[in-house]
């Protein structure tokens, strides 16, 4: 066991900080953001400009993570979490101020969307790498779970955001509480007490220039991640597969406002109604975090159970917008579940594989290649939308996630087996 990881349970004084400022940052932020794209919806009219500012939000991810990798292997990891929290509740604050003018410009929120996903690309990879050394490892399978819990709880919020997007007449006040939210956030994340040990595994510079020891950090990284035949074959999955989930799943909402008529008969407009009934998702990611807090799956048995959930989440992308409201939010239940399992079982086994001196760049890697897949989805499947039917589009993304399944993780079953039958 490492001397610098905690050593009395779960419960320690920084998991509890890094919880406690992660709920903090979450409460304004499920609630701004899908504002955010409903006032864009709502202004523009257009399914392609909203799916278009969506992506932006994912367009520094392209870049901005694998950059980040090599730096926040040789930096602070902590400071890094919470100085972007502060920039972010200052770039909040600001444009909660502007928009009480009743300012309105597409391109200029275009580019606070820009800006907005490369501080948090970067945010993600460095509280990534931080957060296993937070936890004992033997602990590090009921930590995700809680993590994924408090996360689901707090994409609860969406159908609030909604309400509070009609009652209050714009995004401005929920803008205000997302800047409120990030600053309360940051001040709990500066008392993280852990001391980071990875800069000293960095390699030395020997007189080497700030450009040609990040190039070579780079490469080392990059080298790193093509030997680990198990590692490139998840990394290669979530890109395809968040490909096609983010392009199946960014049609829900447009699919709904643009086809109220099928649900009349609903008390709420029909975009709330969604907000509803896709919160059951997020009730079932809250479901299997505590079953997953409390029980632990079969270790030889992950890689199989893992391998199911991503048939089965695929066919369920394909066909749930075809079911009668119940059945719809029964099915988002158990698509949250099946989440939740899937998610636990992959960070757990690759962040405890990894060595913590290149855990960053493994990250950044993997948040951008994944972020390219969602970004491609979510265009493409904007594009696609706009002449053809939704529910056609959503089916043909769910096959092609279905196929990157059987070929990067069935075909690399013994590779992604050895990472992910691991006691953790």
């Amino acid at each position: 066991m490492k001397t610098n990881k905690p050593s009395q349970g779960l419960w320690t004084w920084d998991f509890t900080i890094i919880t406690v400022g992660s709920i903090i940052s979450l409460i304004g932020g499920v609630l701004s953001s899908f504002a955010m794209s409903m006032m864009v919806l709502d202004y523009t009219g257009s399914v392609f400009l909203y799916a278009l500012f969506n992506a932006s939000y994912q367009i520094p991810m392209l870049a901005c993570p694998i950059l980040a990798g090599p730096y926040l292997d040789r930096m602070s990891r902590k400071k890094v979490i919470y100085r972007l929290d502060f920039l972010s509740a200052g770039m909040f604050a600001a444009l909660a101020l502007l928009l009480r003018t009743g300012w309105f410009s597409f391109p200029a929120l275009l580019c606070f969307n820009l800006i907005r996903g490369g501080v948090d690309s970067v945010y993600m990879v460095a509280y990534d790498s931080l957060y296993p050394n937070l936890v004992e490892e033997r602990n590090l399978s009921k930590a995700y779970s809680i993590s994924g819990v408090l996360q689901s709880v707090m994409m609860m919020a969406y159908p609030l955001g909604a309400l509070a997007y009609e009652a209050l007449g714009g995004v401005g006040p929920l803008l205000a509480v997302n800047a409120v939210c990030f600053f309360t956030g940051a001040c709990f994340e500066t008392r993280i007490r852990h001391r980071e040990t990875h800069m000293d595994a960095a390699p030395p510079n020997h007189g080497v220039g700030a450009l040609s020891r990040f190039g070579r950090d780079l490469r080392e990284g990059v080298e790193y991640i093509a030997g680990e035949k198990g590692l490139l074959a998840i990394t290669l999955y979530f890109a395809f597969s968040n490909f096609a989930g983010s392009g199946a799943g960014g049609l829900h909402l447009p699919f709904f406002r643009s086809h109220a008529a099928l649900y009349a008969a609903w008390p709420v407009a029909a975009v709330t109604l969604y907000t509803i009934v896709s919160a059951f998702s997020e009730a079932g990611r809250v479901a299997g975090g505590f079953v997953h807090y409390k029980l632990r799956l079969p270790t030889e048995k992950k890689f199989a159970i893992a391998m199911t959930i991503y048939v089965l989440i695929n066919l369920i992308d394909g066909v749930i917008l075809f079911l009668p409201i119940p059945l719809m939010a029964a099915v988002f239940f158990l698509y949250g579940m099946l989440g939740v399992t899937s998610y636990n079982i992959r960070i757990a086994a690759t962040q405890s594989y990894l060595p913590d001196e290149k855990r960053a760049r493994f990250n950044g890697a993997y948040q951008m290649l994944t972020s390219v897949g969602s970004l491609c989805g979510t265009l493409l499947a904007g594009s696609l939308a706009e002449t053809l039917p939704e529910r056609g589009v959503i089916l043909l993304f769910s096959n092609l996630g279905l196929a990157a399944a059987w070929l990067f993780i069935f075909r690399r079953r013994r590779e992604v087996a050895a990472i992910y039958n691991r006691e953790v």
